[in-house]
């Protein structure tokens, strides 16, 4: 009898921890806000409505823990597992440059023609954003003459073309990973003498999640296509 007394009494206790704990998180959990944040962040414990716009409370959304931009779909170019060299010597992967919009062109640093007025476009889409204060993203050089594009060729024509930094990014890569992504981008060249080529001129831009969203062929285009195609999916 004692023994039942004595294990019931500990049930009873147990459930009264038990009870004080979930009330606790209960507690805490209970967050409320206004929809419209008329008092910034401001929290309350209990619903209601907002004393300013008198809309009712609500409990705000977790915030999400994870990069959407892992989540990759099977049109992504970061799927492909190709590496390539910076004009900095460094090894990366396509999937390294993921996170942020890209504007990708290809050119080789020997042209006289096309490859200037294709890379001053691009200039000129950069000014652009960043005249709207638009600066987070990414401008890619995909070299496709490898033997003579060396890191180092790359790295002195990004110096003199005043785009040796973070946000312009230039590759070498083998002549096999070239072609492959040039038939993603679907630019098409031919080394018709040595170091001169016929090439397609194509300014393509990429979500952050590496999907093709936009393209524009041709030099001295009218890009207004390609810029609300980067302010759709930038915010600044």
């Amino acid at each position: 009898m004692k023994t039942t007394i004595k294990i019931l009494s500990l049930l009873f206790i147990f459930l009264i921890i038990s009870s004080c704990s979930t009330d606790n998180q209960l507690v805490e959990n209970d967050i409320y806000t206004c929809p419209m944040q008329c008092e910034g962040d401001k929290t309350y414990s209990s619903p209601g409505h907002c004393p300013v716009c008198e809309m009712n409370l609500t409990q705000p959304v977790a915030k999400v823990l994870y990069d959407e931009t892992d989540l990759l779909s099977e049109n992504s170019i970061f799927n492909l597992t190709s590496k390539w060299q910076t004009q900095n010597k460094e090894t990366i992967t396509l999937k390294d440059l993921k996170g942020k919009p890209l504007v990708v062109v290809m050119i080789y640093t020997t042209c006289k023609a096309a490859c200037p007025r294709l890379v001053a476009d691009v200039r000129n889409i950069e000014k652009t954003l960043i005249a709207e204060d638009i600066k987070d993203v990414k401008y890619i050089f995909v070299s496709i003459d490898p033997e003579t594009d060396t890191p180092e060729q790359l790295k002195a024509f990004a110096v003199e073309n005043v785009m040796d930094d973070e946000n312009h990014v230039f590759l070498h890569g083998s002549v096999d990973d070239v072609r492959e992504f040039s038939n993603v981008l679907a630019v098409k060249y031919k080394e018709i003498s040595p170091l001169d080529f016929s090439h397609s001129n194509i300014i393509s831009v990429f979500n952050p999640g590496g999907e093709l969203i936009n393209q524009v062929e041709g030099l001295g285009m009218d890009q207004t296509a390609t810029i609300n195609a980067i302010k759709s999916i930038t915010t600044h």
